[in-house]
């Protein structure tokens, strides 16, 4: 009996003790405070008054509940925070909700339209905070999934009219500390066939684009409808865009951030932090009209922007300058008759649609003779590209927002005048035969030969090693045999049209690579060696067989070679964002890297390293690694790629030496650069390098204006003056100000890998753990290179630091 009272007045004092207790409802009468929440049924969201640190401002909103830091999902109050934590969210007789302020007066209403008996608020586990009858559950009166704020859960719709043009939006937030509304909306443009963009006040940015049956036409993932469940739903009222889990086990979100862009983020299991899934605007053809109108923006291509065929510069000044505002015009009229035509361009994103004329039923053959029949009809296309392709899109005078898209897309038509027809029949007049000409048997007996020394079998015991001989070359190899594809070479002359020029993503001193397409649609980059390359044929070899037997999420696939004569050929899997410096070391594009992409990358880099030196058969070491053999695929996920001057260690050995020096100024070691000797502690200080260029956006080359120091240099000096987040590149903006303590440690640990003794620096199995905050950071000495030192690194040095006080230690402002 004492024990059953003793229990009751315990939860009477949590009843009454604000903070010791959570609720799942609550109902007229009832009022939720500060410290009080309420939480989903499985508990995965909390929803109360919380503030940024200022105790004075609170906000009434919505959170994952056990994801650190805080993630808010939706906010009411956003706009008019609550002063001092007097914030109190009441339940009505009537079935509204209100926020009031310690005065009493109502700051925020749910403003529900239907009255209700026996209202009761909950939190549901999709996110949704809803307010039903008791006894009808179903009968929702009000959700907040209906007042969207920066972010769309699985389950939300954003929803236009058709009749009064009314929306809802996804809105940025002003600040990181301050939700808000923002410059940037998200939402669904009704004029024409329906459209999503994004907005920065009244000016169009980007466009997502509009539906194409599986996805929005302006996004190039193929993976993202594979793994959600995308709905686009057009009714003469209505237009609403949503999704939902394939999967329920993942936990996603998406939203506006504060400079405009799209972000979807999944949770990893393994860390519980948030991954970046998907981003957008991606790159510069991503931005509105960026080539003016009738042209066609392609990332892949130089310059960008292109005009459409049968179009020319309207200013051929300005465009040679690289000023494409004022677009393309017509070279010739339009007979406006059955004599004009129509050139496909394929994997495009749909131009603008707000000015455009749909229609299901027609199919494509009726959609093109329809837009014949009007002479200011410009384009067409199929509404939805599934099952073949099905309706009709229609465009009139000029075509704004075009580009080639890296992965998806869908085909488009131009309108031409007759005369212009004949172009793109030319574009792949190029034949084969003088390449071929050599000889059909000499090809076929190239391909047995690389066939033969790929597989051949081994002769020697288990362990031994074994020699692989192409054209007095041999190298020395201790693998298993490998099979890999051998590519005839029409086929990647195919899929490259011709090794067309228009098709170079790169070309470095071992020559051009290409991208290319296969017969069966995949995406492909060719490394094509050219005969004066310093790569000749025991580099590729050695890269044949070292990258095959390669498996790993952070190193680029070898899809097979190709030999022929002296061609030299090798086939990679393609990478959608081409290259780390492609980013980090251009002006315009280092801002589409917040801190969290470059975190991501810089984990991703030294998992693939430590696979490299620890976790494959074979220890290997890379000796050049550098931004530019830093790939990035469509989730900016990083591969280290360019195996040709890797060298390869069994048993016991850790390390060699050569009187070759190979490598890349700014990125080899000392003890490599001076000595010839390398080791794993070479591409450590490789990696050293690279951590310092993703942090600052600068090469390690590039000499500051204050001083003569190099990045290193530069580095190592604002450590000594205790000012290490002056280094950090400026186009991070607001992304590190929650994030301050892992740059700081990138910073220190980048110092550590950049030594000048190879036996100062850490192993990569120590800088992963490091970079997850699992180790505490040794004090770093003077950098390699470094402009006071005389050849060691106990030189005397003007800078000294007293910071004595690990990284690891430290918290972010």
């Amino acid at each position: 009996m004492e024990s059953l009272k003793a229990m009751v007045l315990w939860s009477l004092v949590l009843h009454f003790i604000p903070g010791l207790s959570t609720l799942e409802t609550i109902g007229p009468g009832q009022s939720l405070k500060d410290n009080e929440t309420l939480v989903s049924a499985e508990g995965t969201f909390e929803a109360g008054f919380f503030n940024f640190g200022d105790q004075s401002s609170q906000y009434f909103g919505i959170w994952y509940k056990d994801i650190s830091p805080r993630t808010v999902v939706w906010i009411a109050n956003r706009d008019i925070p609550v002063q001092n934590s007097s914030g109190v969210l009441n339940v009505t007789y009537v079935g509204n909700l209100f926020i009031l302020n310690g005065s009493g007066a109502i700051i925020w209403s749910s403003n529900t339209s239907a009255a209700a008996k026996n209202p009761v608020v909950q939190l549901l586990e999709t996110g949704n905070l809803v307010m039903r009858e008791e006894s009808n559950p179903e009968n929702l009166l009000w959700q907040s999934f209906d007042l969207p704020g920066d972010t769309l859960l699985p389950g939300m719709r954003l929803r236009s009219s058709m009749v009064n043009g009314s929306f809802t939006s996804l809105t940025s937030w002003r600040d990181t500390e301050d939700p808000g509304r923002g410059v940037y909306s998200y939402h669904i443009d009704t004029r024409g066939f329906p459209q999503v963009v994004i907005r920065k006040g009244g000016a169009l940015l980007y466009r997502p684009g509009s539906w194409n049956g599986n996805i929005l036409s302006g996004i190039p993932s193929a993976t993202l409808y594979k793994s959600f469940n995308f709905s686009f739903v057009i009714t003469e009222k209505e237009v609403s865009y949503g999704y939902e889990l394939l999967n329920k086990s993942i936990v996603s979100r998406y939203m506006i951030t504060l400079t405009g862009q799209i972000q979807r983020f999944v949770l990893s299991d393994l860390t519980n932090s948030w991954q970046l899934f998907y981003s957008g605007p991606a790159d510069q053809c991503d931005n509105y009209a960026v080539c003016g109108v009738n042209s066609n923006c392609d990332v892949n291509s130089s310059p960008t922007c292109e005009c459409l065929q049968g179009f020319i510069p309207r200013s051929e000044e300005k465009w040679n300058a690289q000023n494409w505002s004022d677009g393309c015009v017509r070279r010739v009229n339009l007979d406006c008759g059955n004599s004009d035509g129509f050139l496909k361009y394929q994997g495009m994103k749909l131009p603008d649609t707000s000015t455009s004329w749909f229609d299901r039923s027609m199919n494509l053959e009726e959609c093109k003779n329809f837009c014949l029949e009007n002479c200011s009809c410009t384009a067409y296309a199929n509404l939805d590209i599934r099952n073949g392709g099905s309706g009709c899109l229609l465009w009139f005078n000029n075509i704004v927002d075009v580009r080639k898209l890296t992965t998806g897309g869908q085909d488009l038509f131009i309108r031409v005048a007759a005369s212009d027809l004949g172009h793109e029949k030319g574009l792949r007049k190029k034949q084969l035969a003088g390449i071929l000409a050599g000889s059909a048997v000499f090809i076929v007996v190239m391909i047995l030969l690389a066939v033969t020394i790929l597989r051949r079998k081994r002769l020697e015991k288990p362990g031994s090693n074994k020699s692989v001989s192409w054209k007095n070359h041999t190298v020395k190899t201790q693998k298993e045999d490998i099979d890999i594809p051998i590519f005839k070479f029409s086929t990647i002359a195919n899929a490259t049209n011709d090794f067309c020029v228009t098709n170079i993503l790169g070309e470095g001193g071992f020559g051009p690579v290409y991208k290319g397409t296969l017969a069966n649609g995949q995406d492909i980059a060719v490394k094509r060696l050219c005969n004066n390359s310093g790569q000749g044929p025991k580099e590729f070899i050695n890269e044949v067989v070292l990258i095959a037997n390669l498996q790993h999420r952070n190193l680029v696939k070898l899809l097979g070679c190709c030999i022929q004569e002296d061609e030299r050929i090798l086939i990679y899997e393609f990478m959608t964002n081409k290259s780390l410096n492609y980013f980090i070391f251009d002006e315009a594009r280092k801002g589409l890297l917040d801190w969290a992409q470059r975190f991501q990358i810089i984990r991703g880099i030294a998992r693939g390293l430590l696979y490299l030196h620890e976790d494959s058969r074979l220890r290997i070491i890379h000796r050049d690694l550098k931004t530019s053999n830093i790939l990035l695929d469509e989730n900016m996920n990083p591969k280290i790629s360019d195996f040709g001057l890797a060298t390869s260690f069994g048993g016991d050995e850790v390390e060699g030496q050569t009187k070759r020096i190979v490598g890349t100024y700014g990125y080899i070691s000392p003890e490599y650069a001076a000595r010839g000797n390398f080791s794993v502690k070479s591409d450590v200080y490789s990696f050293g390098v690279i951590l310092l260029e993703i942090v600052c956006g600068k090469k390690n080359r590039e000499y500051f204006d204050d001083h003569d120091h190099d990045l290193l240099g530069h580095a190592w000096r604002l450590w000594c003056e205790e000012k290490p987040m002056e280094l950090i590149d400026e186009s991070l903006g607001e992304s590190v100000a929650l994030a301050e303590a892992d740059v700081l440690r990138c910073i220190h640990i980048g110092l550590l890998c950049v030594q000048d003794r190879a036996e100062d620096r850490p192993e990569m199995s120590l800088i992963v753990l490091m970079l997850n905050g699992e180790k505490p950071l040794p004090r770093p000495r003077e950098p390699a290179f470094y402009p006071h030192q005389s050849g060691s690194s106990s030189g005397n040095s003007k800078l000294q630091s007293n910071n004595e006080i690990s990284i690891s230690l430290l918290e972010a402002r």
